[in-house]
């Protein structure tokens, strides 16, 4: 996991409303059930970012936890990952690709 210091900049409120009117379209790729956030749901997660720069995680009810605690973990563990939006039971992340990023940000 990175430090502070070495994390990506803050997404300005632009930049929110860009990545959430292109995850708007998505589908949830990964679930968190009633076990919590397990190492087997980071692990869906940082695999689904092998792929994509964007993407949507669901919190089941019976996961008995608050959306909002989960997807800031789970951005947590993950490096570079930020919380876009958090909105029903659904949370939209993003990560940028290091090497050629394929979502261009607006300033």
């Amino acid at each position: 996991m990175a430090d502070a210091a070495d994390a990506a900049p803050r997404l300005t409120s632009k930049q929110r409303a860009h990545l959430r009117s292109l995850a708007h379209e998505l589908d949830p790729v990964v679930r968190v059930g009633k076990d919590g956030l397990t190492e087997a749901v980071v692990a869906a997660a940082e695999e689904a970012f092998n792929t994509r720069e964007l993407l949507k995680a669901r919190v089941l009810d019976a996961a008995g936890e608050d959306v909002r605690d989960v997807a800031h973990a789970l951005a947590e563990q993950l490096d570079d990952v930020q919380v876009v939006q958090v909105i029903g039971h659904v949370a939209i992340l993003y990560r940028p690709d290091p090497d050629a990023p394929q979502i261009e940000l607006p300033r």
